[in-house]
């Protein structure tokens, strides 16, 4: 009995199905966000720390490659002094799987004193971060995905996908081409693959 590959294909499984059942759950606050977010002429803003921050992260650098301005601010640098890159009515997502991060609820207030629309991604709607938000895209409360059911596999795994979503949406919300997408990828394969000419190819 191999129990190390049956802990593996148990973790896929289970992220596997979360994925399915997310997909089952977008509503109109889906909707509303991403309409939040299109609606506005700046940049949205990433939040979170931690793990939470890293998927945040990687969440901005695709709206950012997808035609939506977008940056990661980490929760307990912006109350000392990276708030600066924060203006006036910046949509910002603000990401905690608990809805109780302790960086994040301090800095609703000051949020709202940029009078930032708030959208978060939580997995308990009843939460601070929830009930303190504009939005709230809600990932369930589905048990970690790890052998002791700790790690942030499952969460992580859902708020990147929800970010992907996010992406896909304003991009067809915004009418978003391969011609955008090579203007914004002008190195690597990608943007050779979608600027290469035939007379370049031979």
């Amino acid at each position: 009995m191999n129990a190390p590959l049956n802990s593996a294909r148990a973790l896929l499984q289970a992220e596997a199905a979360a994925l399915a059942e997310l997909a089952t759950r977008l509503d109109g606050s889906f909707t509303k966000a991403v309409d939040l977010i299109a609606g506005h002429s700046g940049k949205v803003v990433l939040c979170g720390v931690g793990k939470s921050g890293l998927i945040g992260q990687k969440i901005a650098a695709t709206l950012c490659s997808t035609g939506t301005p977008a940056i990661f601010l980490h929760a307990a640098d912006a109350v000392h002094g990276d708030l600066g890159i924060l203006q006036p009515g910046d949509p910002v997502v603000v990401i905690s799987r608990s809805g109780t991060t302790a960086e994040l609820v301090r800095l609703i207030p000051v949020l709202r004193s940029f009078k930032s629309p708030i959208v978060a991604i939580v997995g308990n709607t009843q939460s601070p971060l929830a009930t303190q938000s504009d939005v709230v895209l809600d990932i369930g409360a589905r048990p970690e995905a790890d052998p002791l059911g700790l790690v942030p596999t499952t969460s992580a795994l859902l708020t990147l996908a929800l970010g992907d979503a996010l992406a896909a949406a304003l991009m067809t919300k915004r009418g978003f081409g391969p011609a955008d997408f090579a203007r914004f990828h002008p190195a690597g394969q990608l943007g050779r693959n979608l600027s290469l000419t035939v007379g370049e190819a031979l």
